[in-house]
């Protein structure tokens, strides 16, 4: 969305397609209080502001789209969109950030959604006075432990390392909230229940040992895998499925940038993702003005909308 503010105001003509609901992970955020100049907001909030801005400067926005194809290393890129027919466009931004790593059990996927869930913000409120499990150790981890207390009886954090990989300040008040108990150098091996999820089994890393605790709720919060499955073999990427870039967010294609979580980078905040977003829609300017004036492409017996 900060690309297509970008873009817009410049005078280009932007479609934001997503393939779910326009905000990304940022809506999964139950309390947002470090980002610059909004002192508090949930995730929705700050993305529904985004949203529209985007609109109010012009940006069409599709979401919730089907790509059933993707053409990137021609002059004109191109994207199918079920029930949608075709988009074409010379320049291309990928925002298409990350999910949720998952621990890769197979009673996890038994329980996803029957007690097994990746977003605080969504699903905490279903399990008001009961025990919740957490697995993680890094800000999101504890920061949603923090936001579940408000519901949970109990809030039990199991983490595999016997440090956390948080911010200092996650750490402490998560650290002094009373509802909170940590599990440290452990790690979840199996999920317990019947038709909904009713414990797990935690095996401590070093004896080996392994015990059953009740639990109502699992949330787990362990990282994200980058969604760039659908760029394999046409674009770089590292070993981690990242996407490959420069100082100037260019990929390896002409004309294709990548932004946000999706790309390679240290540091993966809101903050970051939006300056991502500037410099790909500065680069992106760059590039369209560097080229031919923009004409009208005929793409014979296909309905297709030009955006430029």
């Amino acid at each position: 969305m900060t690309a297509g503010i970008y873009l817009s105001r410049a005078k280009y003509s932007v479609l934001i397609i997503d393939e779910g609901t326009i905000g990304g992970q940022v809506i999964m955020s139950h309390k947002i209080a470090n980002y610059p100049g909004v002192e508090e907001a949930t995730g929705y909030q700050l993305a529904r502001t985004m949203k529209r801005q985007a609109k109010e400067f012009g940006c069409d926005i599709l979401p919730n789209a089907v790509i059933t194809g993707i053409e990137l290393d021609t002059a004109i890129k191109s994207l199918d969109v079920e029930g949608r027919s075709m988009y074409a466009s010379r320049s291309i931004i990928i925002a298409t950030g990350g999910h949720p790593r998952t621990l890769g059990l197979e009673s996890e996927e038994r329980f996803r959604g029957k007690g097994i869930s990746y977003c605080a913000t969504c699903d905490g409120d279903f399990f008001q006075d009961q025990d919740i499990l957490v697995v993680g150790g890094g800000n999101s981890a504890l920061e949603e432990a923090v936001s579940l207390t408000q519901y949970a009886r109990t809030v039990t954090i199991v983490h595999q390392f016997d440090h956390f990989q948080a911010y200092p300040h996650a750490v402490d008040e998560a650290r002094l909230n009373e509802k909170i108990t940590f599990i440290m150098e452990s790690e979840v091996v199996d999920f317990l229940g019947g038709e909904s999820l009713e414990g797990a089994v935690i095996r401590d890393k070093k004896s080996g040992a392994k015990r059953e605790i009740a639990a109502g709720g699992a949330f787990i919060f362990i990282g994200y895998i980058p969604n760039s499955d659908r760029f394999s073999g046409i674009i770089q990427v590292n070993e981690h499925g990242e996407i490959l870039t420069n100082e100037a967010l260019e990929t390896n294609l002409a004309g294709v940038f990548a932004a946000g979580d999706v790309r390679r980078k240290k540091v993966r905040q809101i903050t970051t993702a939006v300056s991502d977003g500037t410099r790909a829609a500065v680069s992106a300017i760059d590039f369209l003005r560097a080229i031919d004036s923009p004409r009208e492409i005929e793409i014979p017996a296909m309905q297709a909308a030009l955006y430029r």
